[in-house]
Formats: C-alpha cells, sequence, structure tokens
C-alpha cells in the first residue's frame, strides 16, 4: 500500500457500518421486527418508570434497581438501533470516527452496569429473604444510590480503555465494518498494528464481569434457597421463591442469549456469517425488551397499577 492511502486511513474520518452481510436485500424486511422490537422497548422501560414514579408503594430498593435496569436497558438500546434503522432504512452506512468510538464506549459500558445491576438486585433478594428484618435499614435509599453509582462508574471505567486503544491503533487496511454497530473487536480488527493488548484487555474485562457477577448471583441464590428450604410449609416456601421469579427470568433473558451468541462464535463454523451478525445483535437488544415484559407480567403491584385504567373504565 502506498504511503498516501495508508495515510489516509492512519485517522479515518468515518467508518462504513454494511448492517448484516449477504442479507442486503432483505435489510427492508429485518428492519420491521428490530422497528417492533425498539418500539416495545421504548413503550415498556418508560411505562415501568412512569409507574414506579407515580406508586409510592413501589419507593423500595427493588423497584429502585429495576429502574436503573430500565434506564440502563433504553441507554443500550438506543445506542444501537438508531443507527441500525437508519442504515436499514436510508443506507445511512458512514458513521464518524469519534461517533464510532462514542456508540462502542456506550454499548460496552452500559452492558456492564447492567450485569452489575443483576447482582444488585440479587443482594436484595437475599437481605429481604435471609435477614428480613433488617432489609430496611441495610438497603436504605441513600445505600442504594451509592450502589447505583458505584456499578455505573465499575462499567465507565473497566470500558474506558476500549476507546483510547481504539483511537491509538494506526488504521491503513478499510474503514468497512461489516456489522450494524461498532462492536470493539470488529473495529480494532481494522487496525494495522498488534492489537494484543486491545483483544487482552477486552476478553480479561469479559472474563471478569462476566464470572465475578455469575458467581456473586449463584452465591445469593443458594442462600436464598437454603433460606426457602427452611420454611415451615409449601405454601410459605411457593410465596417466598415467588418474590424472586421476576429476577431469575431477567437473568436468564440477559445471559442465555449472551452465552448462546458466544458459543456460536466460538463453535459454530458451519453456521452462515449473517446468523453471526443476527446473534450479536439479538443477544444485546432482546433483554431491553423482555426486561419490562417479565416485570409487569410477573410483579403482581406492577400489573395492578398498568391495569388500573382499564378496571376503572370497566367499573
Amino acid at each position: 500500500m502506498s504511503d498516501s492511502n495508508s495515510t489516509d486511513f492512519i485517522n479515518p474520518s468515518t467508518f462504513i457500518l454494511l448492517g448484516i452481510p449477504g442479507l442486503e436485500a432483505a435489510h427492508i424486511w429485518i428492519s420491521i421486527p428490530f422497528c417492533t422490537l425498539y418500539a416495545i422497548t421504548i413503550l415498556g422501560n418508560f411505562t415501568i418508570l412512569f409507574i414506579i414514579r407515580t406508586e409510592p408503594s413501589l419507593h423500595v430498593p427493588m423497584y429502585y434497581f429495576l429502574c436503573m435496569l430500565a434506564i440502563t436497558d433504553l441507554v443500550v438500546s438506543t445506542s444501537i438501533l438508531p443507527k441500525m434503522l437508519s442504515i436499514f432504512w436510508f443506507y445511512s452506512r458512514e458513521i464518524s470516527f469519534s461517533g464510532c468510538l462514542t456508540q462502542m464506549y456506550f454499548i460496552h459500558c452500559f452492558s456492564v452496569t447492567e450485569s452489575g445491576i443483576l447482582v444488585a438486585m440479587a443482594f436484595d433478594r437475599y437481605v429481604a429473604i435471609c435477614d428480613p428484618l433488617r432489609h430496611s435499614t441495610i438497603l436504605t435509599s441513600p445505600v442504594v444510590a451509592k450502589i447505583g453509582l458505584a456499578l455505573v462508574l465499575r462499567g465507565a471505567i473497566l470500558v474506558l480503555p476500549h476507546p483510547f486503544l481504539a483511537r491509538r491503533w494506526p488504521y491503513c487496511r478499510t474503514n468497512i465494518i461489516p456489522n450494524t454497530y461498532c462492536e470493539h473487536i470488529a473495529v480494532v480488527k481494522l487496525a494495522c498494528a498488534d492489537i494484543s493488548l486491545s483483544s487482552y484487555y477486552a476478553l480479561s474485562v469479559a472474563f471478569f464481569v462476566t464470572a465475578l457477577d455469575v458467581l456473586f448471583i449463584a452465591l445469593s441464590y443458594t442462600q436464598i434457597l437454603r433460606a426457602i428450604f427452611r420454611l415451615p410449609t409449601k405454601d410459605a416456601r411457593l410465596k417466598t421463591f415467588g418474590t424472586c421469579g421476576s429476577h431469575l427470568c431477567v437473568i436468564l433473558a440477559s445471559y442465555i442469549p449472551h452465552l448462546f451468541a458466544a458459543l456460536t462464535q466460538r463453535f459454530g463454523h458451519n453456521v452462515p456469517p449473517h446468523l453471526h451478525f443476527l446473534m450479536a445483535n439479538m443477544y444485546l437488544l432482546l433483554p431491553p425488551m423482555l426486561n419490562p415484559i417479565i416485570y409487569g407480567v410477573k410483579t403482581q403491584q406492577i400489573r395492578v397499577r398498568l391495569l388500573q385504567p382499564f378496571t376503572h373504565k370497566g367499573t
């Protein structure tokens, strides 16, 4: 490659997002479920926030954490879907270099934050079931606020090296990203330099966050199950376990798509490339849609408040 061409890509002004390679002809049709998914995500999470804000009985730690989860879901989905839909609808594939790094940062930062919120919610259930008399004194509003701030700072600090390292590398190959968003590894792979530092750091953060968070959640639920099985009656056990149902469903909705995408990426050598890209999008976009539905359906206080206008009309 000539020096002039190399210079052009040392600091690329824009990247080109291809969308879903191999399915370009179907982009307009693929946009329909993604647009529906985004609409449900926005409506569901804002509804959760509104109900908790206006219902004083829901001003407790469990629902404060749910508000944090809803805000995080809104940030992650909004970081991805508007640009994705502009690619599908208007062929607006260009994204500035700074815009790409900003999108990368927000996606990864708030994904890490969301994982931490699930741990905080597990801790809330642990205290509520294993030490109910001290629940209100342990998880006070200031403590919940500090936990939320710590989780945001954890995500912000752990992910901060991603864009800084990505900006540092020279780009002399191409500026085309075969995806719908600026995923970290997809961006740094375009660099014409040794990116081992970026790769090892990203792998370390992913392992550190996922392993520790899953471990803490597992430990919390081990103690919760031990406390539940010590209850004297079956009805008491079912009722107590029912208070954890929504959180367990959200954990499964968050980690199973991620795990499936990772396994497909690692072992699915015969899987068509466009399915890899679809999975990479769905594991980020499905949980923000499912979380408010799960809590709306399985949490009685939210369900009653949500149906209240319709029941009043009926009477």
